[in-house]
């Protein structure tokens, strides 16, 4: 009998350490936004952007504001490149 309740708890304790991340090498486990499809993560971020714009911290880009950023960005990416490089 105690042979028995040995190789359960063995089989027990293995049946619980598969299932441990630390103890799969090389694969990670997929939780949170992970596990779920692209079209869940994509309706709970909506809803979470409709949340803000709604409790008054949102923001929308102006056309302005939208306009110096992409300049800002291109100024950044080029890092002081001309645009006559036809040399």
């Amino acid at each position: 009998m105690a042979t028995s309740s040995i190789a359960s708890t063995a089989a027990a304790t293995a049946a619980k350490a598969a299932t441990r991340p630390a103890n799969r090498v090389g694969t990670k486990s997929r939780r949170g936004f992970a596990a779920m499809s692209p079209e869940t993560q994509r309706r709970i971020a909506s809803e979470g952007g409709k949340a803000s714009h709604a409790s008054g911290r949102g923001h929308r880009f102006s056309a302005e504001e939208a306009r110096d950023a992409g300049r800002k960005g291109g100024l950044v990416s080029r890092r002081g490149k001309t645009t006559n490089s036809s040399k």
